[in-house]
């Protein structure tokens, strides 16, 4: 019964096999890749590479001995060098270059340019500066809450010496607005990502980064041009001195109660100048300036956009550090210094205890006291002839 039930399948197997078959979808001879052969790995020589000009094959020449590398194509376009692009290279001159060249940045291993910029960036930039920045305003506050604000011990004597005339306030204050504005968008296009858009939200806080980039773009010319002003108005004050050098292994009696003589800018004041304003300023106006793509002529590849945004971000975060100390020292950190800077005079008691080799120079009258012609003041009688 059991040998006959098998038999009477094997027939109908064999009677349905040729029906299946033609119903069945056709593959093709490569085995089913598309038009593409198939190739057994242990068919592929393993010796190919020692094939004379194995290097300088092309695609199509590598596809024979290994199909499917595509090595020499990717060679080609990691090589930094153009290919063919229908736009026009006036308009678009590295259209043609799809990945740029391998490079290595200081902080980056050794890959193409754009990947190597962003290790820098997200890697040493972004962490190390932000960290720098929260030092710095920690080790501020923790002083002032230490030490307080500098005091006068001196009585007001009632008679004002000008320290700044309008010229020099203008000049000051129209720097300081446009770095206070390029520093808060600055930080917000940085740091923001980390702490405001999570609580904004991304469509708010995209409209409101490219608002700040926006600013941030027009303002930088206004910084740039205030920056040469205020350097050409104050250089001649902060030419460095012998005194200095007291001034600064005193530490300006800032952690020690003790009265160190200066001229009309102390030590600190110049180190900000030359290193915070002229050395750090200057190095991020020209890449900002490279940055907004303001000069004709030059080469604003990629490459270079990359290497100026990282010596702009560096530059930038140093500057801001030194000019935090500035601002604090200017406002709350010394009793009257704000003062100066808004009215443009100082107390005689204020001028005596810290600057005082500059107020002895004005008692000597050898600088005047007062520098802008006051218009409420009388002319002195003259004298008539021969009397």
């Amino acid at each position: 019964m059991i040998r006959s039930l098998i038999a009477a399948l094997a027939i109908c197997a064999s009677a349905l096999a040729p029906a299946v078959a033609q119903n069945a979808p056709s593959q093709p001879a490569s085995g089913g890749l598309g038009g593409i052969q198939s190739a057994n790995i242990f068919e592929v020589k393993p010796d190919a590479n020692e094939l004379p000009g194995y290097a300088e094959q092309t695609n199509a020449e590598r596809a024979k001995v290994q199909p499917g590398n595509n090595a020499p194509m990717w060679r080609q376009v990691n090589s930094g060098e153009p290919g063919y692009s229908s736009l026009p290279r006036s308009e678009a001159p590295e259209a043609g270059v799809l990945i740029q060249r391998f490079v290595q940045y200081p902080g980056s291993k050794f890959t193409t340019a754009g990947e190597a910029w962003r290790q820098v960036r997200n890697n040493w930039i972004i962490p190390y500066g932000g960290g720098l920045l929260l030092i710095i305003l920690v080790a501020i506050l923790l002083f002032f809450l230490g030490k307080g604000s500098i005091k006068m011990h001196e009585a007001p004597t009632g008679r004002r010496i000008e320290r700044f005339t309008c010229f020099e306030r203008a000049a000051h204050w129209v720097n300081a607005t446009a770095f206070v504005i390029l520093a808060i968008s600055g930080i917000v296009m940085a740091f923001g990502k980390f702490f405001l858009l999570p609580i904004m939200g991304s469509a708010l806080y995209g409209w409101m980064t490219w608002l700040l980039k926006t600013i941030h773009n027009f303002v930088g010319p206004v910084f740039a041009v205030s920056l040469i002003v205020v350097l050409l108005t104050f250089i001649k004050d902060n030419i460095p001195r012998r005194y200095d050098l007291i001034w600064l292994k005193k530490g300006g009696g800032l952690l020690r109660t003790t009265h160190v003589p200066s001229h009309r800018f102390n030590a600190g004041e110049k180190i900000m100048f030359w290193g915070g304003m002229l050395f750090l300023g200057l190095i991020a106006v020209f890449s900002g300036l490279f940055l907004d793509k303001v000069a004709p002529g030059l080469d604003y590849s990629r490459g270079n956009m990359q290497i100026a945004h990282m010596i702009h971000a560096v530059s930038v975060i140093l500057m801001t550090c030194m000019i935090m100390g500035h601002i604090y020292l200017g406002t709350i950190g010394m009793q009257g210094a704000f003062k100066a800077m808004k009215t443009g005079y100082v107390d005689e008691a204020w001028a005596r205890e810290h600057h005082e080799l500059w107020y002895d120079d004005i008692q000597a009258g050898k600088i005047p006291a007062q520098r802008t012609p006051d218009k409420d003041a009388k002319p002195r009688p003259t004298r008539p002839a021969g009397a």
